[in-house]
């Protein structure tokens, strides 16, 4: 029998992402000027407030109010109305000094050495259903949501839009997992306040996304795709009535809070460590990255069509755990799931350090990470600028999404001799 299946995805305006950006700019501004950081980073955001708080360890010195008004102000909370605005926001920096009995089980006299920084299970996920190997619901709802924020910044084909908005997907299969239709799209996207009346105003805001809005998303999608878009589609177009207040004014944020949108979109699974703030000694973030990374070569090398890559580590122990595999029935090789699993563990080196670099983990690569997805994104590199009042101006040249990289596809193919 088909079914029904559903992501959902969060602008770079909702309040968690607001505070997941601010959290990975102060990450990033502490590895710029000394790589060695170690640095896990909350941040809370409400009415007209900015809270830092978390553990550091660095040689060097931030004025990390600036940067969180930066982050705030670049996301595009500019105007008092909203009642959040990097220009006027208090900013409360409680981050102290990171635990010496964390420390000792991180830090070796090798490199290699290194302990993972934490215990737990992390997983990565590929799936052949999209060109960038993600499940496509949640892939339809970054898209939408990454469209709305373009045309909130040129402000010509819609100008009332604000920062806040939410998108949801769910998509037909047939019996064979097969995506037959998009059955449901939810868009709610905070506003201005209209002079009309709501009913005017929300028919005026259902008619632009319907018809400014979902053709521009479409229109970047493969032709297969394009063709499960029809005429029967269900629209909730904010759904509660009016959306004026929002953001962090409408809703306190929380780092870590949108772990599902930042991953799968709820397909395959999740070990439940956030990843916004966390240096990568933190295994929640480097190893979900290196699980990825497995997960997309190995589908990209036609082991299966779709594949979940489990890791678990012990805090301070260099090796990890476990690795698990699991294909889903899709594996189109002659080794069952655990024979697998015995070679990802051979090919990958899957200790904390080597994660690192691997992945070249150790640059201020997080910022591009925090809003629509860790994942599917196209690997590129950037050079990025970081000026502090204390340490002077610096550029780097980064790689971002490495993980994302089919640099293992041959070395998968030898290893399971295909």
């Amino acid at each position: 029998m088909a079914y029904l299946f559903t992501s959902e995805s969060v602008s770079e305006g909702h309040p968690d992402k607001v505070a997941d950006q601010i959290s990975d700019a102060l990450l990033d501004s502490f590895l710029a000027f000394d790589p060695e950081s170690k640095v896990a980073c909350e941040t809370l955001v409400t009415t007209g407030q900015v809270v830092l708080a978390g553990e550091v360890r660095s040689d060097t010195y931030l004025d990390v109010q600036n940067i969180a008004r930066d982050v705030v102000n670049k996301i595009g909370y500019t105007k008092g109305e909203y009642q959040f605005s990097g220009d006027s926001c208090g900013v409360i920096s409680l981050i102290h000094e990171q635990s010496q009995d964390i420390n000792q089980g991180v830090d070796r006299g090798s490199k290699e050495e290194q302990g993972a920084g934490d215990q737990g299970m992390m997983f990565g996920y590929a799936t052949k259903e999209t060109e960038n190997y993600m499940p496509l619901a949640l892939d339809i709802s970054h898209r939408i949501l990454q469209t709305l924020a373009t045309i909130r910044r040129e402000g010509t084909e819609i100008s009332y839009l604000r920062p806040d908005a939410k998108a949801q997907v769910t998509i037909e299969y047939s019996d064979d997992n097969v995506p037959q239709r998009i059955d449901t799209i939810v868009v709610s996207t905070q506003h201005d306040a209209f002079d009309a009346d709501d009913d005017k105003m929300l028919a005026k805001i259902k008619e632009d996304i319907i018809s400014i809005l979902m053709p521009k998303v479409i229109e970047q999608l493969p032709e297969s795709d394009q063709a499960l878009f029809d005429d029967q589609i269900k629209y909730h177009i904010n759904p509660t009535g009016k959306f004026v207040i929002g953001g962090p004014h409408g809703d306190t944020g929380l780092t870590g809070r949108k772990i599902i949108v930042d991953t799968y979109g709820g397909k395959g699974a999740h070990g439940g460590g956030a990843f916004s703030g966390k240096d990568p000694s933190k295994v929640d973030r480097s190893a979900a990255y290196a699980a990825r990374h497995i997960a997309k070569n190995l589908v990209a090398a036609g082991v299966s069509d779709e594949i979940l890559v489990q890791v678990s580590y012990a805090i301070g122990v260099v090796e990890p755990t476990s690795i698990f595999v699991n294909t889903y029935g899709t594996s189109k090789i002659s080794y069952s799931d655990g024979e697998i699993a015995t070679i990802v563990s051979q090919l990958f080196d899957m200790r904390p350090f080597a994660i690192e670099e691997r992945l070249k983990l150790r640059n201020p690569i997080y910022l591009e990470t925090a809003a629509y997805g860790h994942m599917g994104k196209e690997p590129q590199t950037i050079t990025k600028i970081f000026e502090s009042p204390y340490n002077g101006r610096i550029e780097k040249e980064v790689e971002l999404f490495t993980w994302e990289k089919l640099d293992m596809v041959d070395a998968v193919k030898s290893a399971f001799k295909m």
